[in-house]
């Protein structure tokens, strides 16, 4: 089951695209943006992606955010697709106990892949946003962020 508006965030950890490492816990005092997403050049998850990058500057300097998408790839993997795509912002490999700690996981964590999940974490570590959408309403994602970083400020 995923997290919800309230929960607070666990202190999760994975790896940058760069190999070093990310702990959520280390942006206490910063709103953050996770959102995670199946794989990566997939169709679906470059749409995604893209919709966070383009509007990446309004995220990131008006409500002074940090966004960071999450899936089950490498960092090989994701450093090449931040390099294709000309991504502002991190990647984070999953090992698959991010996903499941916030409940973005198909069939309990038994398939690699996370489900295509948002979740805007404020400086408190709480959860003050959660959007999810598998295929249609990609762009959701990125208007809901937008909203509830409204709301924050």
């Amino acid at each position: 089951m995923a997290l919800k508006v309230g929960d607070t965030a666990p202190d999760v950890s994975g790896l940058l695209s760069d190999g070093t490492p990310f702990r959520l816990s280390d942006h206490r005092g910063a709103t953050v943006i996770l959102f995670f997403y199946p794989k990566d050049f997939t169709p679906g998850c470059t749409a995604e992606v893209c919709s966070f990058r383009d509007a990446y500057g309004e995220i990131a300097a008006g409500a002074k955010a940090k966004v960071f998408g999450v899936s089950r790839d490498d960092p090989a993997s994701h450093r090449k697709f931040r390099e294709t795509h000309h991504l502002p912002y991190e990647l984070v490999t999953d090992d698959g106990s991010m996903s499941k700690a916030f409940g973005a996981t198909w069939l309990g964590g038994l398939l690699p892949v996370s489900r295509r999940m948002t979740f805007v974490v404020d400086g408190q570590g709480v959860v003050r946003g959660f959007f999810h959408h598998e295929v249609l309403d990609i762009d959701q994602h990125v208007a809901g962020v937008k909203q509830v970083l409204g709301t924050l400020a």
